[in-house]
């Protein structure tokens, strides 16, 4: 097991939630945390271990962020007028290694962010390799012609655990994908609750 693959199940059971809805995490099998005392963790949380939670949770669900970019994001969010929970989640979701997930062109988003690291995707004809690269509406994300066989993405393709929301368009015969537009909380088929407004209580505070 990779060192990434063994960091998202523990993120699964650290947060005791299947956060991206895999049939493979271990949450299927045990329901305690990571560790020789996850089983005795169970304590109720205090307002700030709620809010603790929350920014874990949604910040992991996104490839496991650094806290410093996760911490730019959310500034980003702070400063655009609106709620500041919707626009967070606006950003996080047009992240280029986040689209490429929502597509099913990879089967994670640990996957999405290495498949585009390694240079097989494009943003309107030209390559892109930087995952946090930020799409806008109107964009074409396609897989490169040269990686459209890989195996990781012909099986993704296939999954049915997930389907593709409605504000990205997919075309998989032809491996390209239309970023439509920025979508609301409600839009994002999280399979966990998320709640970004602790989030921006978290921040508010700390």
């Amino acid at each position: 097991m990779t060192k990434r693959t063994a960091a998202k199940y523990k993120i699964d059971r650290r947060m005791g939630e299947n956060i991206w809805g895999r049939a493979k995490s271990p949450l299927n099998k045990r329901e305690y945390g990571p560790g020789q005392h996850g089983q005795r963790r169970k304590n109720k949380l205090s307002d700030f271990g709620t809010q603790l939670r929350a920014k874990q949770k949604l910040k992991g669900y996104y490839g496991d962020l650094t806290e410093k970019q996760f911490r730019k994001i959310y500034g980003e969010a702070e400063r655009v007028k609106g709620d500041t929970g919707e626009m967070l989640v606006g950003l996080l979701e047009r992240r280029l290694d986040a689209v490429i997930y929502r597509a099913k062109f990879v089967p994670t988003v640990f996957a999405a962010r290495q498949f585009v690291n390694h240079g097989h995707v494009t943003v309107n004809g030209k390559r892109v390799n930087i995952a946090s690269y930020r799409v806008k509406e109107g964009d074409i994300i396609a897989v490169r012609d040269r990686s459209k066989q890989l195996a990781i993405v012909l099986e993704s393709i296939a999954l049915t655990e997930r389907d593709v929301p409605d504000y990205i368009e997919v075309d998989h015969s032809k491996m390209t994908a239309k970023f439509v537009r920025t979508p609301s909380l409600g839009d994002v088929p999280y399979p966990v609750v998320m709640e970004p407004n602790l989030v921006v209580e978290y921040y508010a505070k700390n």
